[in-house]
Order: C-alpha cells, then structure tokens, then sequence
C-alpha cells in the first residue's frame, strides 16, 4: 500500500477558476457554527469568508440555532436547520458540496441521492454512531471512499481508513494577536468545554500537587459546559478556590485580552484531539502552551511549548512545575512562535482548501469531457 496521506497541495493555475466569469457554487455543511463557539466552529467560519472572498458564491448549513448575539453581516447565506428536502434542493444547487466534520450521516446522506463531487473535512476519529441501522453505516463509509478527504492532522489522517490530503485547521490570525499595553500577570489559563474530554479535572488535581512544592499558581478557566457544576465542586473540595476562578465564555477582544494576560495555556485534553485551534490562540498571544501528547495537539504546539503523557496527573504537574520556575524557556518557546504560526494563517490555510477544490472540480469537468467524446466516437 502506498501512503495514505498527503501534504496539502499548493493552488494551481487552471482555467474556469472561481475568478473567472463563471463562478463556482459551494454548498458548506457544517454541524456547528455561529454563534457557536469552537474549532469546527472556527474553520467553517474562516472557510466561508474566505472562500467568498476568492470569488465562490457560498452558502453554509448547520444544525446551530441563532441567539439574540448572533452576526446577521455574513457575506454568504445561512441556512440553519433546514428539512431534509431543503438539504436536497440545496446540494443539487451547488457545484461541490463541503463537509465540515464527518461524524455525521446528517450531512453525508444527500450524496447516496444525489451524485456532486464532495469533500469532507475530518475534525476527529470516525467511529460507528449510536442509533444507525445496520444498513446505515456501511453506506457513510461508501461516501467516504468515493470523495475527497482532508484531515486536520497527520495524527488523525493514520487513523483514517481511507486516502486523505492533510490541511492543518487555520487560526483567526487578525483576532488574536499579543497586546503589549496588557500587562501578562497570571500564570496558567485554561480556554475550552468544561467537558471530561477537555481534561480541565487532571489540571486541577496538577495544581492540588504543585502545592508539596510550595507553588500556588493561579488558573483562569474560561468556557462552559457540562461538567461546570463538577469542576466547580472538585475545586472546593481539593481547597482550590483561592487561586482557581472561573470566568465563563468569552469572546472577540475580551478573550484576546484575557490570553494575553496569562503566561501559560494548559491543554490538558484526552485522546483523541485532533487539531487543537486553541493552542494557535493562545501562541499568538503570547502564551507558552502545555498540552497533552496525544492526537495532533503537538503539531498545533510545535516549537511553542511542551507536552505531557496524556492523562498522566503526575506529569502534567511536573511540566507545570518546570515552566513555572523557568522563565528563560518561556521566552525561548515565544521566540518561535512568529515562523511556527505562518503556516496557520487563514490565506495560508485557504489556498491549500482551493487547491483542493478546483482540483476535484476540474476533475469532473475533465471527467464529462472524456465521456462526451467517447460517446462521440462509439457512438454509446
């Protein structure tokens, strides 16, 4: 067998591109989006703005229901929620059909009707859905086999049963960005779900070790989620409250403010991670990031922190301790950020996405080109 995956192409130079007369319709599936906070979120986001911005004409689906808060300025069309004839309608309408996470026969389906070239962007490990009927599934792993796919990490594409061109998930390079009149006075921050996944709990018991060492360091966990009521109570419990507050969710110039405040960002994740946009947050300002080595948290980390054995209390509290008393490697680790945040860039990011697009799009029209002309000549 030959590899399974490969680095993102670079943009090629075809005719009937999106800034050509003709424009190109893309149809985004994606699960979650605004005003939905998170990766998956954030990729969509920045692929629809984009995208626009190349010349496609976009339109986004989700399943997120709108809030009081919610932006109403997108230069594409929103869907949210829309019936399953609707879906139709609108995968017949466009001229590919992208979808952002594939752990979801909800968006898969409309391809076993309906024959559009496709990609799917996968943000984590595949695994058989609860309540699919036994014919359901093998029908999503046909759809799989027969598009395009990207995956977010190299870790993930090996644990993907099919070929994948790996993209690495952009960042909002424009938002978050380090504020020198913000003063960085506080040691550790945690920025996710406040879910069992998310790891916050081993942090927390991390910190109820680095007291055996005099050190006391003052954590700022910023999310909500499931587990919020949990948390809340292990920290009362292991005496915690004293240098643990919880802030809630933020967002835009608030949340960059608030990263910026901080030395260190600790994710403290469980496998399996597959990108890990938050680390790229908080590099770009100015934090070191402690995370889990584990998925392709250490590929979003790169030269910018360090990593622990994933799920391992003990470790995680040794690394704390180290980054805590050495200022001279967190200075080290931000010294690299600049180069190792290039590749993370939103333009970066979307010109490997367009590659990818007009060369399956390409493909299609090569496709029926060669079918017309042999039917030409056959006479079939």
């Amino acid at each position: 067998m030959g590899k399974k995956f490969a680095s993102a192409p670079t943009t090629p130079k075809v005719s009937g591109s999106a800034n050509s007369l003709f424009k190109r319709k893309i149809l985004i599936s994606s699960y979650r989006f605004h005003p939905n906070v998170g990766g998956i979120e954030t990729v969509a986001l920045i692929l629809a703005e984009e995208l626009t911005k190349q010349g496609y004409i976009i339109k986004v689906i989700t399943q997120a229901l709108a809030d009081q808060n919610h932006r109403t300025d997108f230069p594409f069309e929103v869907i949210r929620r829309p019936s399953p004839l609707q879906t139709l309608h609108l995968v017949h309408w466009c001229d590919l059909y992208l979808i952002n996470n594939s752990n979801s026969l909800r968006a898969t389906w409309p391809l076993l009707a309906i024959d559009k070239p496709a990609i799917i962007v996968h943000h984590g490990q595949h695994v058989p859905s609860k309540g699919l009927l036994f014919w359901q599934e093998p029908l999503k792993n046909r759809v799989l086999y027969r598009i395009q796919n990207i995956s977010v990490s190299y870790a993930l594409a090996k644990q993907i049963d099919t070929s994948c061109t790996v993209i690495s998930n952009p960042y909002q390079d424009e938002l978050f960005v380090e504020k020198p009149e913000v003063q960085r006075k506080h040691e550790l921050v945690f920025l996710g779900r406040l879910d069992h996944q998310k790891g916050l709990d081993l942090l927390l018991k991390a910190l109820n070790l680095l007291r055996e060492q005099a050190l006391a360091p003052r954590l700022t966990i910023v999310g909500n989620g499931i587990e919020k009521k949990n948390l809340q109570r292990m920290t009362q419990d292991l005496g915690l409250t004293s240098q643990v507050r919880f802030v809630g969710e933020k967002t835009g110039q608030e949340l960059v403010s608030l990263l910026n405040a901080h030395h260190i960002m600790v994710v403290p994740s469980r496998p399996f991670e597959a990108f890990g946009i938050v680390a790229l947050e908080g590099i770009a300002c100015g934090c070191v990031v402690l995370g889990s080595a584990q998925g392709g948290l250490p590929e979003a980390i790169g030269p910018c922190g360090e990593t622990f054995i994933s799920e391992d209390v003990q470790d995680l509290a040794k690394q704390l301790s180290f980054l805590l008393q050495d200022s001279e490697h967190l200075d080290m680790y931000r010294a690299n950020a600049k180069e190792h945040l290039s590749h993370f860039h939103r333009n970066q990011v979307v010109s490997s996405y367009v590659a990818v697009v007009e060369r399956v799009l390409n493909s299609v029209v090569l496709h029926k080109k060669e079918g017309a002309f042999l039917e030409k000549i056959t006479g079939v």
